[in-house]
């Protein structure tokens, strides 16, 4: 596959070195020339010094015949535009852009850009690594707005309906691993012992989400 990386810092550098490594062919675009030295002596592709949203820059790198567009450099709008520029003037087909920035973010999904949110997912990585198991997120959509994590419930759970645990919560039971298979729950379907539910929660609400599922539910 025939791959164009926009930003030639440490997160491009890395991801050339990974795509070469897999024996991909691929070209770097950054508008600083000693950026490349990342490269190493070793690279083995096209370096092309330039603005990466610019349309010769881009053809210079080989867009017309690329698979493949990463935009990866340190700015949003430079990163988004180039994106696009990519998708909608050169039809390539997998496109992605790095945004800081989550709500921009929501943004360009909308506009079928898919983005990576960096702060959003570093800062998953970091709780996953930080807190107890089960309570940071385990994925989270690219605009960072809806996280789904495993949720460690209170023993007296077990037989009451996924409805209510979800009415409780506020949260939405995405689906359920029950020895060792994934479930998918029905309005009918109940906790069982020894399960691990999968919930749906709005970020900013999941410590509420958890403190809500660790409690025993109130009897009716």
């Amino acid at each position: 596959m025939y791959v164009v990386i926009m930003g030639c810092g440490r997160v491009g550098s890395s991801l050339v070195a990974g795509l070469e490594r897999l024996g991909h062919e691929v070209a770097v675009v950054d508008r600083n020339p000693q950026a490349f030295r990342r490269l190493g002596p070793e690279f083995r592709g096209r370096q092309v010094v330039g603005e990466g949203f610019h349309r010769e820059v881009l053809v210079e790198a080989g867009v017309e015949k690329a698979q493949a567009f990463a935009a990866v450099s340190s700015g949003d709008n430079s990163n988004i535009i180039a994106a696009r520029v990519a998708r909608e003037n050169f039809g390539v087909e997998r496109v992605v852009a790095r945004i800081y920035d989550e709500k921009r973010a929501a943004v360009y999904e909308r506009l079928g850009i898919p983005t990576v949110a960096t702060v959003p997912w570093s800062t998953d990585r970091l709780l996953r690594m930080i807190l107890p198991d089960g309570v940071a997120s385990a994925w989270r959509e690219p605009s960072g707005t809806v996280a789904i994590l495993p949720l460690p419930v209170h023993e007296d759970w077990v037989g009451h309906p996924v409805s209510e645990l979800e009415r409780v919560t506020g949260s939405r039971v995405a689906f359920i691993v029950r020895f060792g298979t994934g479930v998918l729950p029905r309005t009918d379907t109940v906790v069982q012992a020894e399960d691990t539910l999968y919930v749906a929660a709005v970020s900013g609400t999941v410590s509420d989400v958890t403190a809500a599922a660790a409690a025993a539910p109130q009897e009716a």
